[in-house]
């Protein structure tokens, strides 16, 4: 039985335990209906992608590919900067700037680069 086909949620694990799904074909049944089941507004929704990610370290691809509607829902640049303020002080300092940099590679943040001092 392949995941497609499976009827229920227990089939579609046994499925994907067992190696019948391919990778790609999982990752697409995780993201369909995730906003919708979340109950979250979609700003919301995709700030709390973003701090997973930032805690996650992950690559500038994984940041395109879960926040590829960043660009089309207008995500304020002020809402990202402040979850990465808020989310510093649990994953640290380098895990923040790598992130940042990160969003500008994935093509998410204009890569304007300002000289960051101390006194911001």
């Amino acid at each position: 039985m392949d995941i497609e086909r499976a009827e229920t949620p227990e089939d579609r694990l046994r499925a994907l335990a067992a190696g019948r799904a391919s990778v790609l074909e999982t990752l697409a049944q995780m993201q369909m209906g995730a906003l919708e089941r979340s109950r979250l507004d979609e700003e919301t929704y995709l700030l709390v992608r973003l701090a997973a990610l930032v805690a996650t370290d992950a690559a500038p691809v994984s940041y395109r590919a879960h926040l590829g509607a960043v660009g089309d829902a207008g995500l304020p640049t002020a809402r990202v900067l402040g979850v990465l303020v808020a989310i510093a002080p649990v994953v640290g300092s380098a895990r923040v700037m790598s992130a940042a940099s990160r969003l500008v590679r994935a093509g998410l943040i204009a890569g304007e680069v300002r000289r960051i001092t101390p006194s911001g």
